[in-house]
């Protein structure tokens, strides 16, 4: 990854203690750039801020699940029991469980929900990627396919899901890794990433639209109470919103704007003021807490976007 332009600064006492570099490309209502920041052509691993694209390719494919289960098939969720049985509902509607999950085992993403779990070993289940894998079951069931490869990039699974992906962002997909989940992870540049978010966003196709609604309909099966992704879609109606790990980000209006970012180094501090300094480009506002810098233990500064990314 070719270093970018600071995006981020953590403040302490007035003075810029340490700064995010990162790439950033915002796009307006007609898919023309409004604010392009570092290198936006150079390939990315997207991680999970593509689950829906996966997720379109499930349901074209023959997946049929309800809208909490599609919302879920495209979250990093947070671990709770909801999340968790809505993973396992989606498995019994093929008739599978949870031992039929081949991704990697993890405790629950939210320090709440990690904390929760105690000493329990890690599980496929609670890992945040579980609906995602739920879903990728359900659909090589339907299908008939091998349910022990379904991970492989060979798997017709996976070459759908690529499929999908070069339709929706116009590049030609030349570059394949394994995520952390264990799933195939197929590299894209953050502007492919950030065209066909805003593909997915205005298609007229049924299959893109369920997919769109079903994670602004049931925001907390995206992420979780609390998680910015549902944060964002809960304060401002029609916004899609998911992270990805490794520090990228796509957020996308019902009007085709896309804001799409990629750390250089994989940091995910200072999300929130990011998100609001470039909803502010596209004229949203939206209020969250301010992520402060703590000294003797009363706040002394705050992690914000740095002059480059604040509009006005």
């Amino acid at each position: 990854m070719h270093a970018g332009e600071i995006l981020v600064e953590v403040v302490r006492n007035e003075m810029v203690e340490s700064v995010h570099d990162g790439h950033l490309l915002i796009l307006d209502s007609s898919g023309k750039d409004l604010l392009k920041i570092g290198d936006v052509d150079q390939l990315i691993y997207p991680r999970s801020a593509v689950k829906s694209l996966q997720a379109s390719a499930m349901l074209r494919a023959g997946l049929k699940v309800s809208g909490e289960q599609l919302a879920l098939a495209c979250a990093s969720h947070a671990g709770s029991r909801a999340h968790l049985d809505v993973a396992l509902s989606t498995l019994r509607s093929v008739g599978l469980d949870e031992s039929a999950l081949r991704n990697t085992p993890d405790k629950p993403l939210d320090p709440a929900e990690r904390a929760a779990w105690g000493d329990k070993a890690p599980s496929s289940l609670a890992a945040n990627c579980s609906g995602k894998h739920s879903a990728m079951l359900a659909t090589c069931a339907v299908n008939g396919w091998d349910l022990e490869t379904y991970k492989n990039p060979e798997h017709p699974l996976q070459r759908a899901i690529a499929a999908e992906f070069e339709k929706l962002s116009g590049e030609k997909i030349t570059k394949v890794g394994v995520d952390g989940c264990g799933a195939a992870l197929f590299a894209i540049s953050l502007r492919a990433l950030a065209h066909a978010i805003r593909n997915l966003t205005l298609s007229n196709e049924a299959i893109h639209q369920e997919v769109v609604n079903a994670c602004r309909n049931n925001p907390i099966m995206v992420s979780g109470v609390g998680r910015l992704p549902t944060l964002l879609m809960q304060k401002v109606p029609g916004l899609f919103v998911k992270d990805g790990a490794e520090g990228v980000m796509i957020i996308s209006t019902p009007k085709g704007e896309v804001i799409v970012w990629k750390m250089s180094d994989g940091s995910q501090r200072g999300n929130a003021p990011l998100s609001v300094a470039t909803l502010s480009h596209l004229g949203i506002t939206v209020e969250l807490e301010r992520e402060n810098v703590m000294g003797d233990g009363r706040v002394v500064g705050e992690i914000r976007a740095s002059k480059l990314v604040r509009h006005g």
